[in-house]
């Protein structure tokens, strides 16, 4: 019987767990965003056994994005997604009345929760965050998720700011991306209501082991396979074959990173002959050069996954 896995916090409505895809934004090669693959792909993790959802994290490319632009993805995830895997639509911004209105938004299309990333660009202290989370959970009536990658967004959050949003009613869950083992394992063992996320490919199985009830993994937007069957391994109590998977992922993330900054996704993805084209990298980011990709393929294929 498949109960290995931690649980999701006892405050979550939604239960998250398992996968969850960090989807990512397509675009045409113009570099206008393309909302019919986004979807597409959103819909082909889920076909491939995600658990959920999240457009607009990292992958999503979301600081590249206008207002409009991030609710039209939005809006599209949610409507091929419809009720079979949970969407929680990333809302977060520098401003916290511009986050306030993604969340709205998402609310009113039908996402069924929202991740909202520390402000990032000007420092926050304790009761900064804290204002801002509040301001974010009292406009909506969804489940919201807090999103910690102090690496890009320069915030971090002390436990005892942990402390105090997790006493906001409708703030359920946390996607860690600090990569702080230690302070994840405290601000799991001082709060178990809440759901924990591991957002590194580099702690899937560590942090199943640790308190997560689940992954939102990059890896697992190209191969999501191989994430699913992960999570599912360590759930039916096989942690040597979880163990397994997770040494494969390490060899597929770094084969990923080659290349320039997160282009390793939309280009596993093309040379899989998915269905449909993630298309580039919005400008600054950018596509691999053909060396690169050459050599992604091989690497994939030495793998065994192309």
């Amino acid at each position: 019987m498949a109960n290995n896995a931690p649980e999701p916090g006892a405050d979550d409505p939604l239960g998250v767990h398992g996968v969850v895809p960090p989807t990512v934004t397509a675009f045409h090669e113009d570099e206008s965003v393309d909302y019919e693959a986004t979807a597409a792909h959103a819909r082909f993790v889920v076909d491939r056994g995600a658990h959920g959802v999240f457009p607009l994290g990292t992958n999503g490319e979301f600081p590249l994005l206008n207002a409009e632009e991030r609710d039209g993805v939005v809006e599209a995830v949610v409507e091929e997604i419809g009720d079979d895997a949970p969407v929680i639509a990333g809302v977060g911004a520098p401003s916290t009345r511009q986050t306030v209105a993604h969340a709205e938004h998402a609310e009113s299309v039908g996402a069924d929760g929202v991740v909202v990333v520390t402000p990032y660009y000007y420092p926050v202290d304790h009761d900064a965050a804290v204002t801002h989370y509040r301001r974010v959970a009292e406009a909506v009536d969804l489940p919201v998720y807090v999103y910690h990658i102090p690496s890009k967004t320069g915030n971090s959050l002390s436990l005892d700011t942990l402390d105090a949003l997790a006493d906001i009613e409708n703030l359920v869950g946390l996607k860690d991306s600090s990569k702080d083992v230690p302070w994840l394992g405290q601000a799991i063992d001082a709060h178990p209501e809440l759901t924990f996320l591991a957002g590194s490919d580099s702690l899937l199985f560590p942090g199943l082991e640790v308190g997560c009830a689940g992954m939102v993994s990059a890896v697992a937007n190209a191969f999501p396979e191989l994430v699913v069957e992960l999570y599912e391994a360590y759930d039916e109590g096989d942690e040597e074959r979880a163990r397994e998977l997770q040494s494969e992922v390490y060899d597929v993330r770094s084969a990923l990173k080659r290349g320039p900054y997160m282009a390793g996704v939309k280009t596993a993805l093309g040379l899989r002959e998915v269905g449909f084209d993630p298309g580039p990298l919005r400008s600054p980011l950018r596509t691999m050069d053909d060396g690169d990709e050459d050599a992604l393929r091989a690497d994939l294929s030495e793998l065994g996954l192309l």
